[in-house]
């Protein structure tokens, strides 16, 4: 296919970590006002790659060109310096600092005196904010918010570096439908500008909406450039994995058995007011054994909230409202009593809620099933080592050795770490918050049959997604929250995702949204 004049040109890119080719001879090239697609399994090299464009890593083989002169970067500020900014896949951003002190780290606004213009900064980070429809009050710490509302912060700040190359590596991994098409209209402005955006993603069908062109890699190897509109997705995912992959969802029917458990109007207390945000108030649903019910719901619909409800780690607890696990109410106190009670649980955030991530991988897979490998508070190594060779084995984990830290993983193979974790807890009722954000199509076909055997085996899952497809594909049921409110429940075999965003939205808003993009 033709390729556009190149604003950046990467020739012969090569880097090693030990033993390990991240990437391997690769060649990769990006035009003023064209979005390439990067595509690959996790562990494909992407990450890699972007990181070297982005001044993350210094030490690396082959060239790259700017506007067809040759450069080398010192580090990130070096590269932001010449134009170019990376969204990482992980926020990088800080816990303790206000929404705007985010978006401005490092180059705060100053007073004709000096000082730092607060009131500046709060206007231009709403404005910053407005195109992706997001209204956060710019004075709230980053560390109140949703994992989905961060990445706009973060999506938000790389705008605010007037950068000639943007790379959003799984810009949209967090957000819901609503907040994606909101990301395609910054998209296209800054096409319009002449920024060229590198965009990686395991989401098919954002790809031929929004990328001219694509390129896979596939270990640590360039394996081909195309047209994105004119491959069906089952060639683009066989390029990936470099085998067919058959039916993305291919959960079984299983039988469903007794409830496993019911919620009756559950209300919990906010540790403070959080605005764009609800909790659970009144929030009815049940789970029977083996089946596989969904959660759907825009960004702050109470979602996550819910599920660290029903896990006894969210901030405020219960205010009103019952939980009945197998027939008997209970009063969440916290993972340990979860656990005991057969909750498994899978969070949001891998990175911050879900992995130590300087430990190693067997610590990390088998810390919360601890006392089934050892007696008399004697640890039995040689079964912490079985256990975690089965489970990788289950999961299809890529590592090197069971003694390496899991921050050394791609995201994909860290979260099935975490999955992995659960599993080894043999839990009754599993609860699932986006499991498969940041995970590779491959990697998602696994997890989704590997959830079709779980409800084989009897166990009951809660799966909150932002993914349409994927509640539709994969559960039998799903309940549909607004406003910290159930609305609606549908049964997957007579609905859609259309009936489940209208749900989550409403009706009107949904005819609103129409007629304002025509």
């Amino acid at each position: 296919m033709a390729e556009v004049a190149a604003l950046v040109r990467m020739s012969g890119i090569g880097k090693r970590y030990g033993g390990v080719h991240a990437c391997r001879e690769i060649d990769f090239s990006l035009g003023a006002g064209e979005v390439h697609a990067l595509l690959g399994e996790n562990g494909a090299g992407k990450s890699t790659l972007m990181k070297i464009l982005s001044g993350d890593v210094t030490d690396y083989d082959g060239r790259i060109e700017l506007d067809g002169q040759p450069v080398t970067f010192a580090g990130p500020t070096d590269a932001q310096a010449r134009g170019i900014a990376m969204i990482h896949q992980e926020l990088d951003l800080v816990p303790g600092l206000s929404v705007a002190d985010n978006i401005f780290l490092g180059r705060e606004l100053r007073t004709r005196r000096r000082t730092v213009d607060r009131r500046r900064m709060e206007r231009e980070a709403r404005a910053l904010l407005e195109p992706s429809g997001v209204h956060l009050d710019p004075r709230r710490p980053v560390g109140e918010l949703r994992v989905g509302e961060q990445q706009l912060v973060t999506i938000a700040k790389a705008i605010s570096l007037d950068a000639r190359v943007l790379i959003m590596d799984e810009p949209t991994s967090a957000l819901t439908t609503t907040e994606v098409e909101r990301l395609f209209v910054v998209i296209r402005e800054l096409r319009r500008g002449g920024v060229g955006i590198v965009y990686i993603s395991h989401r098919m069908e954002e790809i031929a909406q929004v990328a001219d062109r694509a390129t896979v890699l596939r270990n640590g190897q360039f394996v081909a450039s195309f047209d994105p509109r004119k491959l069906t997705t089952a060639e683009v995912v066989e390029a990936m994995v470099g085998r067919p992959v058959q039916t993305m969802f291919t959960t079984p029917d299983a039988a469903t058995g007794d409830e496993l458990l019911r919620v009756e109007n559950l209300a919990i207390k906010p540790r403070r007011p959080r605005p764009g945000r609800r909790d659970p108030d009144g929030i009815s649903l049940s789970v029977r054994a083996g089946e596989i019910v969904g959660l759907a719901g825009l960004l702050g619909a109470g979602r996550t909230e819910l599920l660290e409800t029903l896990y006894g780690v969210a901030p405020g607890g219960v205010r009103s409202g019952r939980i009945v696990l197998q027939g008997k109410e209970i009063q969440p106190r916290g993972p340990r009593h979860a656990l005991s009670n057969g909750i498994g649980f899978v969070p949001e955030d891998r990175r911050a809620s879900g992995l130590v991530l300087f430990h190693s991988i067997l610590a990390n897979t088998v810390v919360s099933s601890l006392p089934a490998y050892g007696r008399l508070g004697v640890i039995a190594r040689r079964l912490e080592r079985a256990a975690s060779v089965r489970m990788a084995d289950r999961l299809r984990l890529k590592f090197g050795r069971l003694q390496d830290d899991v921050g050394t993983l791609s995201g994909g193979n860290q979260q099935k770490v975490v999955f992995g974790r659960m599993l080894l807890t043999e839990p009754r009722l599993l609860l699932l918050d986006e499991p498969t954000r940041g995970v590779d199509i491959g990697a998602k076909a696994e997890i989704y049959r590997l959830l079709g055997e779980l409800a084989g085996q009897g166990i009951g899952v809660l799966l909150a997604s932002s993914e349409l497809p994927e509640l539709v594909g994969v559960c039998d049921r799903v309940v549909v929250l607004r406003d910290g409110r159930d609305v609606a429940s549908f049964s997957t075999a007579d609905s859609g995702e259309g009936d489940l965003l209208a749900a989550a939205m409403g009706e009107s808003a949904v005819f609103e949204e129409v007629g304002g993009s025509q």
